[in-house]
C-alpha cells in the first residue's frame, strides 16, 4: 500500500480502536467475568480440577483480584498494539506484527464476551466488524501487496457487517438498547416515542446503506452518509453523556468509547479515498496508452 494519506488515516484507525480499548481496560471494566463468573460453564472445572466450591471461588476476593490483573494486562498489550499501529512500516512489520495481531486476537475474545452478555446476538457480534477486523487487514496489506480496488472491497464488506448489525438494534428487530434511547433523548431532546421512531429510521438506512455501498453509481454516496453517521454516532457517546459540572470526569469516563468507535466513520472515508486513487490510476493508464499509440 502506498505511502500517502490513505495508509496514515488506516493506521490512525487501528490506534484509535486500540487506544480507546485500553482506556477501558485500564481505568474502566470489560465483561471478563461474564465467563469467569458463569457457574453453567466453569463450575464443572473449578469444582472437579481444582477442587474448590464454586461459593468458594465465585465469592473470593483472590478471584476477583485475578480478573482485574487480568484486565490491567489486556489494557497494556492493547498500548502497546496501538503504539505498533502508528510505528509498524514495511521495514518493521517483524517487530510490530505480534502485538497488533495479540490485540487482534484479543479484540476478537472482547467481541464474543460482549456477544455473549448480550444472549448471543449474532448482530452483537458483527456490530463490531469494523473494530476487530482493521487491525488484521493492516497487517496483511504489509504481508501482501494489495491492490485498491481489492482493499476497498474488504474495508466495505466490515463497513456492510458494521452499519447493518447495527441498524438491526436501532430499527427493533433486537430490543432497542435503553442506551440508544437515552442518548437520542439527551441529544435532541425528544420524547421516547420520538426517540424510538428516529432510531426506526437510522436503523432502516443503515440497512440501504450495506447495500448501496456496492453499487458502483451511488456508492460514494452512501459511503460519506457511513462518514458522517459513522462520526456522529461515536461523538454522541461523550456529547450525551457530558456535564459540565464534572467536565473531566464525564471525559474521562466516556472518550474511550469514542476513541473506538471513531473508525466506523474513518473506514468508509478510507474506502472513498481508494476509490479515488482507483479511478485517477485508471485515467492515468488510459491516458499514457492513448499517447503511445498517437505517437
Amino acid at each position: 500500500m502506498a505511502k500517502d494519506q490513505t495508509q496514515l488515516i488506516f493506521k490512525i484507525s487501528v490506534f484509535l480502536i486500540f487506544i480507546g480499548r485500553a482506556w477501558q481496560h485500564l481505568f474502566w471494566d470489560a465483561p471478563y467475568r461474564s465467563f469467569f463468573w458463569d457457574e453453567s460453564l466453569l463450575k464443572p472445572i473449578i469444582e472437579g480440577v481444582f477442587n474448590t466450591s464454586w461459593q468458594e471461588y465465585a465469592t473470593s476476593d483472590r478471584t476477583d483480584q485475578m480478573i482485574q490483573n487480568g484486565i490491567k494486562i489486556n489494557g497494556f498489550l492493547y498500548l502497546i498494539a496501538a503504539i505498533s499501529a502508528l510505528a509498524i512500516k514495511k521495514t518493521t512489520v517483524r517487530w510490530f506484527r505480534i502485538p497488533i495481531f495479540l490485540g487482534g486476537c484479543s479484540l476478537v475474545i472482547l467481541t464474543i464476551l460482549l456477544t455473549k452478555e448480550k444472549f448471543y446476538h449474532t448482530a452483537q457480534f458483527f456490530e463490531h466488524s469494523i473494530q476487530f477486523g482493521l487491525p488484521f487487514v493492516l497487517l496483511y496489506s504489509y504481508s501482501k501487496e494489495l491492490h485498491y480496488k481489492s482493499l476497498a472491497f474488504i474495508f466495505k464488506v466490515l463497513i456492510a457487517f458494521t452499519f447493518f448489525s447495527h441498524g438491526l438494534y436501532a430499527f427493533g428487530f433486537y430490543p432497542v438498547p435503553g442506551k440508544f434511547i437515552d442518548m437520542t433523548i439527551q441529544i435532541f431532546g425528544f420524547s421516547e416515542t420520538t426517540a424510538i421512531f428516529f432510531l426506526y429510521i437510522a436503523g432502516i438506512l443503515d440497512f440501504i446503506l450495506a447495500i448501496l455501498i456496492f453499487i458502483p453509481k451511488v456508492q460514494v454516496y452512501a459511503l460519506w452518509y457511513a462518514v458522517v453517521w459513522g462520526l456522529l454516532t461515536a461523538m454522541a457517546r461523550i456529547v450525551a453523556n457530558f456535564y459540565w459540572d464534572f467536565a473531566l470526569q464525564s471525559i474521562h469516563q466516556n472518550l474511550y468509547e469514542v476513541l473506538y468507535r471513531i473508525p466506523h466513520g474513518l473506514t468508509p472515508l478510507l474506502v472513498i479515498l481508494l476509490l479515488k486513487k482507483y479511478s485517477t490510476n485508471k485515467i492515468k493508464k488510459a491516458t499514457e496508452l492513448d499517447n503511445f499509440l498517437n505517437e
